[in-house]
């Protein structure tokens, strides 16, 4: 295990001391893993408190949505481990004043019990206390009962709409009603290519096999709903969609996006997965309003995503586009209704006017043609050489090359100079980095060179 850690056992409390330390509107509560507001306001000035938390590996979930707009507190477990009561209870009585508070719990065994109960000794304290569940995950929803399923990253849309509502001023009940309008409202599912260490285990909780991913996988490392063999990302998407849409209210139209990266997931990918997820919506008569894309609530290290679909009017709307000085929640998910295209620039790729057939045209084709199919069957090779001394791109960006010289039409053949031209000018354009521009200069130069020669001599 590689971990930039300094101690297993100090790490939660070490990850939250990095976060408040690098934003000034957060505290870290004395003895406790609690993040608050740093907030001046008095106990009885304070709006409905919002809070949230649970085992931590999930950042930026939860401390990270603490600041005004959105939770008002989040407490922290060990690494997949639910907070204690006292933890919970301890937060509210820091957060709360006359208006209550509002714990929004995902729906595992260890968080209902903990935020439940503490929510019962707040009251016996006189602060009223509301408890919304987020039950999104629709992976098991031919296993389990609605109420049973897991809370996945669709509890961050209900974090920032209840926190929305709450900096509104409204009253507990509303806070409350709103929330559980939206977790209602919501369907999430995940697909997992490899496991999680966590830092006191050292060693992972499952192994996948190379070309295994596995559906509905857990945010803690739960088994999900299936195996199977790794497949394109529009057809994960595709199928991920296939679980959630039918459990979205009968009446949906307009939708908000979340695609939440797992931890060990590229944001090259994750784009990936929110291309094809827009289009795959639309293509269903859906409307996406708003779309995120990053890492919500995470499982550590684990490669893989989610993605969640919220149903939304223009009330929940307002709310998402409600300002908020959590740390962890992005920009406006504002998006185009379809893609903005730019025009290319004309004359950056003037192709060499055609000239009659040269008596070197067929054999300049002959030999090309053969060079570049060499240079296709050659491509593993060329990978292996330059993985070992370098970054182990040379064989894709060669094969890419062969292609473009393939593609030539069969004028680009007829001369010498417009073969050398054509060649520099589809390099340049196949082949990246540093290579591209070599072959380009070279074969500009070459071409120049012997402008209208049609037949070289050895010299030239």
């Amino acid at each position: 295990m590689k971990k930039l850690i300094n101690d297993p056992r100090h790490v939660v409390r070490e990850m939250l001391e990095g976060l408040v330390d690098t934003h000034e509107h957060l505290a870290l509560m004395d003895g406790e893993n609690i993040v608050l507001r740093a907030e001046p306001r008095s106990s009885a000035q304070r709006r409905v408190a919002v809070l949230s938390g649970g085992g931590s590996g999930h950042e930026p979930a939860h401390a990270g949505y603490v600041g005004q707009g959105m939770l008002s507190a989040a407490i922290a477990g060990d690494v997949f481990t639910s907070p204690s009561v006292d933890a919970v209870l301890s937060a509210i009585l820091a957060a709360s004043g006359p208006a209550g508070a509002l714990l929004v719990v995902k729906n595992y065994t260890g968080d209902r019990l903990n935020f439940g109960m503490a929510a019962e000794l707040a009251r016996e304290k006189g602060i009223p206390v509301e408890v919304v569940v987020v039950a999104d995950d629709v992976s098991l929803r031919e296993l389990v009962p609605a109420d049973r399923r897991r809370g996945i990253a669709g509890t961050v849309f209900v974090h920032k709409i209840a926190g929305a509502a709450a900096e509104q001023g409204l009253p507990l009940a509303e806070v409350a009603a709103v929330a559980a309008r939206a977790a209602a409202a919501l369907g999430s599912m995940g697909v997992g290519l490899g496991a999680c260490t966590v830092p006191a285990a050292g060693t992972p909780s499952f192994t996948l096999g190379d070309t295994e991913i596995e559906y509905g996988l857990g945010i803690h490392g739960e088994k999900g709903v299936g195996r199977r063999q790794i497949q394109s990302a529009d057809a994960i998407v595709d199928d991920i969609l296939a679980h959630i849409l039918p459990e979205l209210p009968a009446d949906t139209r307009r939708v908000a996006v979340l695609v939440n990266g797992l931890g060990g997931t590229p944001p090259m990918e994750l784009q990936i997965i929110a291309r094809h997820a827009l289009a795959a919506l639309r293509n269903q008569g859906l409307v996406p309003e708003r779309a995120w894309v990053g890492n919500f609530m995470t499982a550590l290290e684990m490669p893989g995503c989610s993605l969640t679909v919220l149903a939304v009017d223009d009330a929940l709307l307002s709310l998402l586009d409600a300002p908020t000085q959590a740390p962890a929640w992005p920009a406006s998910g504002r998006i185009p209704g379809t893609r903005t295209a730019a025009p290319a620039p004309a004359g950056v790729a003037e192709t060499p006017a055609p000239v009659p057939a040269g008596p070197l045209a067929e054999a300049l084709r002959r030999v090309a043609l053969g060079a570049a199919d060499t240079i296709i069957a050659a491509e593993p090779e060329l990978t292996d050489l330059d993985s070992q001394a370098g970054d182990g791109d040379l064989g894709a960006s060669m094969a890419r090359g062969a292609q473009a010289l393939r593609a030539l039409p069969g004028h680009a053949f007829h001369a010498p100079d417009v073969f050398l031209a054509s060649l520099s000018q589809a390099m340049r354009r196949a082949i990246a980095g540093s290579s591209g521009p070599f072959y380009a200069i070279a074969l500009l130069r070459a071409s120049r060179e012997l402008a209208g020669v049609a037949t070289p001599t050895p010299a030239q």
